[in-house]
């Protein structure tokens, strides 16, 4: 069996209007660059064998400083990439409503039968997110991986993972905190959820 740690990138530039950012190429913030010393301090000590990381720049930022306390690579696969939200990259969701108050009407009504406007489909990204996650424990069975993705495609993932109605991940799982630890459990074809959301326990580290 092999345990994965599923980690959202650090806070970035949009964190503080709540912007919708996908495929958008969005910077950390300094506390987004704070929080990922703070996993690298994590991870130092996590006794993990392998660092797999998003495309995206704010995931690969986070992902660094654990690379470097490991010794670790940090490997990219781009089917970890987040859901790309299509025309609502960059707009609050008050925005997405004023621009497109059908389309978001029935989102929130249906978020997979319903992407949002323009959108990639959800379900095509679970399954290529579920299928790196496949990929990564065939080539580390029984290790300890960390996994820096996203917000939306993670609780996507978990969804798929455990059974539950993929429309469902906004309810089952709001949200994903930054830099907080969710930890899943692969075997073949089972998978256990062991923790979610659980803060970091590691201090602040200077840099």
């Amino acid at each position: 069996m092999t345990h994965l740690f599923l980690v959202r990138h650090g806070q970035t530039v949009w964190h503080a209007e709540n912007r919708y950012a996908g495929a958008t190429e969005v910077e950390l913030d300094p506390t987004g660059r704070e929080q990922a010393e703070r996993l690298g301090a994590w991870a130092a000590q996590a006794k993990l064998t392998a660092i797999w990381c998003s495309p995206l720049s704010r995931a690969s930022q986070t992902g660094t400083p654990a690379a470097r306390a490991t010794g670790l690579d940090l490997r990219i696969d781009k089917r970890l990439r987040e859901l790309d939200f299509g025309q609502i990259e960059g707009k609050t969701m008050a925005e997405a409503e004023q621009f497109f108050p059908a389309g978001i009407r029935d989102f929130k009504t249906d978020p997979v039968a319903h992407p949002m406007p323009g959108g990639e489909d959800p379900r095509q990204a679970a399954s290529r997110f579920v299928s790196a996650l496949r990929d990564v424990t065939a080539l580390c069975p029984n290790g300890r991986v960390l996994v820096v993705a996203h917000n939306t495609i993670i609780r996507l993932a978990l969804c798929s993972l455990l059974g539950i109605p993929l429309a469902h991940y906004r309810t089952v799982f709001p949200s994903v905190r930054n830099v907080a630890l969710t930890e899943i459990r692969l075997e073949n074809e089972s998978a256990a959820l062991l923790q979610y959301n659980t803060p970091l326990s590691v201090p602040a580290v200077d840099t």
